[in-house]
């Protein structure tokens, strides 16, 4: 699959990217997004697969958009699928954040991607559009720090695990009412919180290298990105755990649906038995081989964000898989038109 698809999965979230980018600044998140989704859609289409997006922006009223069981890829095309061999074809499930952070693209600020993560069909979990109890941690840590521990209890474990003080840890917290008590829970701890207001996917991600000066993450954010975090932290065989949040009360800010109750018949019809399991990263993303791409819009700490110059524009893109156990940063130039010059700096 790596060898199949692996460039041009990196060429759907640079596409993405640079779509989005162009609106970076400008105020009007929905249009960064649309755009990127377009973008992304267009170029997945164009990729020899049978691809069904388990993980996108909606249902399949909000057609615009990669709604959840859209089909993608030359061959759910109708003037391709007599092109495509059944005996070659390659059916992937797909989840899919086109603009991760549209907020932060479209305020001018740091941390927004383009960003996916495939595996083969049925390897990724198709989380519903709830929010999530989400623990990120270095390799180090994993299996060591658990979501069903105190965050004072983790960052004891977390100082063990990588030999630094509690006072040298940093934890990303989303900046919400219900994150209040975490806040200073951690704070008490001695350790240090760095609040972000979008964008806990990067977060997450960053847990997993060593330099970022991330150690953690903690809290709650939306539940398909914490499936697209799950599978690049499963990649680099870093802690990940999620726990689905159903009931609108533990949220406090946002949609959740109708009800508790009514939320918990959604999940029963979703073939979700145990709403409080705690998942792992490799039970979110359980696939034989997994891969994440992800391509910056704005600068973050792993990558760059999107520089155009005349003529052209320069992405910096990450892939990271579990078959060929690399993560690989990839640097590239795309010429749009007739530059003067190839920019390199």
């Amino acid at each position: 699959m790596e060898n199949s698809l692996g460039l041009e999965i990196i060429e759907v979230v640079e596409q993405a990217a640079i779509a989005s980018a162009r609106l970076m600044g400008k105020g009007d998140k929905n249009e960064a997004d649309r755009v990127a989704v377009e973008a992304m859609r267009e170029r997945m289409n164009k990729i020899y697969m049978r691809g069904r997006i388990v993980i996108g922006e909606g249902e399949r009223d909000d057609a615009p958009m990669l709604y959840i069981g859209e089909e993608v890829g030359i061959c759910s095309q109708p003037n391709g699928k007599d092109l495509c061999n059944p005996d070659e074809l390659i059916e992937i499930d797909i989840a899919v954040d086109p603009c991760e952070g549209t907020n932060l693209c479209a305020y001018g600020q740091p941390g927004s991607m383009a960003v996916l993560a495939i595996s083969e069909k049925g390897g990724l979990f198709a989380a519903p559009d709830f929010y999530m109890k989400k623990l990120a941690a270095p390799p180090a840590a994993k299996g060591k720090v658990d979501i069903n521990k105190s965050a004072t209890e983790n960052l004891k474990i977390l100082s063990e695990c990588l030999d630094r003080g509690i006072d040298e840890l940093v934890v990303v917290v989303m900046k919400r009412e219900r994150h209040n008590d975490l806040i200073k829970e951690i704070r008490d701890a001695g350790a240090r919180v760095a609040l972000i207001s979008d964008g806990d996917v990067g977060a997450a991600i960053n847990c997993g290298f060593s330099g970022t000066n991330i150690h953690a993450l903690m809290g709650i954010g939306a539940a398909p990105e914490g499936v697209i975090s799950a599978a690049a932290l499963r990649c680099m065989d870093a802690h990940f755990q999620g726990q689905l949040i159903y009931d609108p009360a533990v949220v406090k800010t946002g949609l959740i649906g109708e009800s508790k109750e009514k939320n918990i018949e959604r999940l029963l019809s979703m073939n979700i038995t145990d709403p409080d399991k705690i998942y792992t990263a490799e039970e979110l993303a359980c696939g034989e081989n997994v891969i994440f791409a992800g391509c910056g819009i704005t600068a973050g700490n792993l990558m760059n964000g999107v520089r155009f110059f005349k003529g052209g524009a320069r992405t910096e893109s990450l892939v990271i898989s579990s078959q060929s156990k690399t993560a690989r940063f990839v640097d590239t130039v795309h010429m749009t038109g007739k530059p003067k010059a190839v920019q390199v700096r």
